[in-house]
């Protein structure tokens, strides 16, 4: 199995692995105790605090930890509703946030009598700054206030009667948009975020999940009140998880859990050590790794956008992100692990169905929308057509070049499947194109005669002039003995 599936989850890395095996055997202690076992415990849960804090750029009293960035995300959201002033519980989230801030947001809202509203986005998926600027202003409140209540067209829902209330205005409690997108690696810089909602009095909420580890994050630098984290995208444990928080901002959080009083009233509950421990230290690894890894994972997923353009050609398939201008190629300023990608006329569950080999994702892990198009990728102005037709790759840690070379033989072979029984299907068999010769794949090294060229030049055909017969998959331009 080639796993292209990092931005889902990661495999546990070995150091993190043996990091934790002894909480589970000697050092099983409850840190809470007072006697000696139980502090030696207490020790290494904050050194993992440490380490959690420094790849976070904040201090280790700011970390809580929670079961994982969802807990966090429901702790933050429903903690600063709830302890709130009637006047102040409208809830702003991106369009493209993740489903755990935009449910949580919508309950929270029911629970505690707030609103929420979207954020637009720009069609590379960053947040619009003028749209979020607009929505901050106070809003009206009075009977059949109607568009008064949604600056910005944006759309929202309500929890409470708007003839009930006695306030002159409504005002944001929280802005929600997230630093990077789990399915397209778009980029939001938090500072001009955090700048906004500041000034409107409101607190920032940022997903920092899939930024954390893979490029720098700064929570205290950058002006953002609550980020929330998760152990198993960095190569640590499921289970395990952290909202980071300044002090002023946790004062205005209610827990969501009662109990025992752990983590500074914040999150009861007896603590998750091996989590923990585990979650430290692949902190602290990918604190060490980050910047060689940006660097490998960035040349591994323009590889893999340039062999599948060899075998496909450029006009088969498009980037839904941020591109590069003039080119079409993935831009610089992304995730460097992640690549979404639109192949034009294929299907993307039955282009995944023909891949019993290679994991990919047509969206977040997270979304249960069923056979529905990514809810990220139509807020970005993509068609549902589009949106059926894409899937992310993201690679990680132990990804290696020719796990992208045969990936990308494999899934172009799928497409072209897919395309050709789709054509069968409407009776339009299309025409072969004309193999491109084989050139150089890039930071791989030569192509060789079995492999594609990552020229971006015109798309590579099916070999032999004839169409194939109808019900036959067409085949790559190469000797089968080359494929996967």
């Amino acid at each position: 199995m080639i796993y292209l599936d990092h931005n889902a989850t990661t495999p546990v890395d070995p150091e993190v692995l043996n990091a934790m095996l002894p909480l589970l055997r000697e050092h099983f202690a409850n840190p809470a105790s007072p006697h000696p076992a139980g502090q030696a415990v207490a020790r290494l849960v904050e050194r993992a605090r440490r380490d959690v804090a420094t790849l976070a750029g904040a201090r280790p009293r700011d970390v809580v930890f929670t079961s994982g960035a969802t807990e966090a995300a429901n702790l933050a959201i429903a903690g600063v509703l709830a302890t709130a002033p009637p006047h102040r519980r409208r809830v702003l989230v991106g369009a493209t946030e993740h489903p755990a801030v935009l449910a949580a947001a919508h309950a929270a809202a029911d629970l505690h009598g707030g609103s929420v509203q979207t954020v637009r986005v720009h069609p590379s998926g960053a947040v619009d700054l003028t749209h979020l600027r607009a929505l901050l202003h106070p809003v009206p409140l009075s009977t059949g206030a109607g568009p008064a209540a949604d600056p910005g067209g944006s759309g929202g829902s309500r929890g409470r009667d708007e003839a009930d209330q006695v306030d002159e205005v409504d005002e944001v409690a929280l802005v929600a948009v997230m630093a990077a997108n789990n399915e397209t690696g778009t980029l939001n810089d938090p500072r001009p975020v955090a700048a906004l909602t500041h000034e409107a009095g409101a607190l920032f909420l940022c997903d920092v999940t899939q930024a954390f580890g893979r490029i720098p994050v700064s929570v205290t630098e950058t002006g953002i009140d609550f980020a929330t984290a998760s152990a198993h995208k960095i190569y640590g444990p499921k289970g395990a998880g952290a909202l980071i928080a300044g002090r002023s901002a946790r004062a205005r959080l209610a827990p969501l859990i009662h109990g025992g009083g752990q983590e500074r009233g914040l999150r009861a509950g007896t603590l998750n050590t091996p989590g923990i421990v585990g979650f430290g230290a692949a902190a602290r690894i990918a604190a060490a790794l980050m910047d060689d890894e940006a660097t490998r994972h960035r040349a591994q997923t323009e590889l893999l956008f340039d062999l599948l353009v060899g075998w496909l050609g450029v006009g088969a398939l498009e980037v839904n992100g941020p591109v590069e201008d003039g080119t079409g190629r993935p831009g610089p300023i992304r995730l460097p692990n992640t690549l979404n990608l639109r192949f034009l006329g294929a299907d993307a569950d039955a282009v995944q169905s023909c891949l019993p080999d290679v994991a990919v994702s047509a969206g977040s892990a997270c979304h249960g929308g069923g056979d529905e198009p990514s809810p990220v990728l139509l807020a970005m102005g993509r068609s549902a057509t589009a949106a059926r037709e894409s899937l992310r790759f993201s690679v990680g840690r132990f990804t290696t070049v020719d796990q992208i070379h045969a990936a990308a033989a494999t899934v172009a072979r799928a497409v072209l499947r897919v395309q050709s029984l789709r054509a069968v299907g409407s009776g339009e068999v299309p025409q072969p194109a004309e193999p491109e010769p084989a050139e150089s794949a890039g930071p791989a090294g030569p192509a060789g005669p079995e492999r594609p060229g990552a020229s971006g030049r015109p798309p590579a055909g099916w070999s032999g002039a004839a169409t194939p017969p109808q019900g036959r998959t067409p085949e790559l331009p190469v000797p089968r003995s080359a494929l996967p």
